[in-house]
């Protein structure tokens, strides 16, 4: 029951409020979103002062850009009103109404000094928090409806703008903005929530309740599309045309009781260079408290792991760079890296040492994190790019935005299961191929 309201209540649903909740845009709005797209696409840069990836989006009337922190954890999409924030579109939810019920918002507050955008009367109001210093608003921020635009796409190549009126988002004062990347106005939330990001973008257009993230490394672009696809980018110097979801490897979606909005995967062991690794298996399992299991974020810059887990990988990876017969000697550490060599033995993709395999539920399964997203270069060497978690960390493993790049994962909440193709690299693909024309 539950998956078929996800499926195709949730996106009715989000259709009639949109385009039911005010009389004066509803015809022009209707006019606006047809025909579908077959997809949208946000293209996705990574800010190297702070590890963060981050989008953009033209939203208001008139209409501004707007730039935001992805993360796959966070409810909503929240943003900064602040004093420049104008729009003759923007408007306030109504306590009691059903979009503050959909929101799961449960604080209803006036506004002495209102109105204004972020502080009206008798306005729902949602709990937000900054997922990186992890401060909050206690008395909550007002939940508003504004419209925004998209690109759309046909899975090659950049279409033309769509609009979305009355898009949900929460209206966030600007000292929540702490530890953001500079100039970023929000977060964009990817959760796994029926007010997210993706989930109301794609119920505007009735797509697949499905998207995929393809992260660049350095100052290259990378997308990320909403929909199921396809998301087709040329290899360098064949001419072909490759759909990328035939390189997806799938396994289910882990819930989390504690952190339902969080995406967790049920790795059952770890292999490096095809070797076990000795690890304790029970720290791959969520307990009734929500701590444990694999989780994937956009905002760890390194991949982390409990650390007997660490310790255990980090042992065998050594041991196997350094029993190679290629004369490489361990340096002194660079933090928060702990392993560090002077050189290694490469190739025309990287350095040439041993896989390290994430073992996935499923039938052949696996996570192949090769050398380009296992080790870092640094001003001594290479590092092994892990971090250790410590000895009662949240989650036993979090897979972090370096791990992740120049890989397609797909988030597929229709089919309660996640896709992902490993380095596209070893295929002479990169992320930043995709063929961009005009984005927003």
């Amino acid at each position: 029951m539950t998956s078929f309201f996800n499926h195709y209540l949730i996106p009715l649903y989000l259709l009639f409020i949109y385009f039911t909740s005010t009389t004066t845009t509803t015809s022009a709005a209707l006019a606006i979103v047809s025909p579908r797209p077959k997809s949208l696409l946000l293209t996705v840069s990574k800010d190297t002062t702070t590890s963060q990836y981050t989008t953009k989006i033209l939203q208001r009337t008139p209409p501004v850009f707007v730039p935001l922190t992805l993360d796959l954890g966070t409810q909503y999409l929240w943003l900064n009103c602040g004093r420049r924030y104008v729009s003759s579109t923007y408007k306030p939810v109504p306590c009691g109404s059903p979009l503050c019920a959909l929101a799961n918002a449960k604080i209803c507050r006036s506004c002495p000094s209102g109105p204004k955008p972020g502080c009206n009367n008798n306005t729902c109001r949602a709990i937000i928090s900054n997922p990186i210093t992890n401060t909050s608003t206690k008395k909550g921020s007002e939940l508003a409806t504004d419209v925004i635009q998209l690109n759309s796409s046909n899975g090659a190549t950049t279409g033309d703008l769509v609009t979305i009126p009355n898009f949900l988002f929460v209206c966030a004062p600007t000292s929540l903005l702490g530890g953001l990347a500079k100039g970023v106005s929000g977060v964009a939330g990817f959760g796994r929530t029926k007010v997210s990001f993706p989930t109301q973008a794609s119920s505007a257009f009735r797509l697949a309740q499905t998207f995929a993230l393809c992260l660049p490394p350095f100052s290259e672009n990378g997308f990320a599309f909403l929909g199921e696809g396809p998301y087709n980018i040329t290899p360098g110097g064949t001419g072909l045309n490759v759909d990328l979801r035939s390189m997806l490897t799938y396994t289910p979606l882990i819930t989390n009781p504690v952190r339902t909005s969080e995406y967790f995967i049920g790795v059952q062991g770890i292999k490096v260079g095809g070797e076990d690794v000795p690890i304790n298996k029970s720290l791959f399992t969520i307990d009734s408290k929500g701590y444990g299991g694999t989780t994937i974020s956009l905002l760890q810059p390194y991949t982390s792991m409990e650390t007997s887990i660490y310790n255990a990988v980090s042992a065998a990876f050594d041991r196997q760079i350094l029993n190679t017969s290629y004369p490489t000697k361990r340096v002194a550490p660079v933090a928060p890296f702990k392993y560090c060599y002077d050189t290694l033995p490469s190739s025309r993709v990287g350095p040439s040492v041993s896989n390290i395999d994430l073992v996935l539920q499923g039938k052949n399964a696996v996570w192949t994190i090769a050398p380009l997203n296992s080790l870092v270069r640094t001003y001594v060497g290479y590092c092994i790019a892990f971090v250790d978690g410590g000895k009662n960390p949240r989650s036993s493993i979090v897979v972090g935005g370096y791990q992740i790049e120049d890989n397609l994962l797909q988030f597929d909440r229709a089919k309660n299961r996640i896709g992902i193709s490993s380095s596209l690299v070893y295929d002479r693909i990169r992320c930043s191929f995709f063929n961009f024309t005009t984005t927003v």
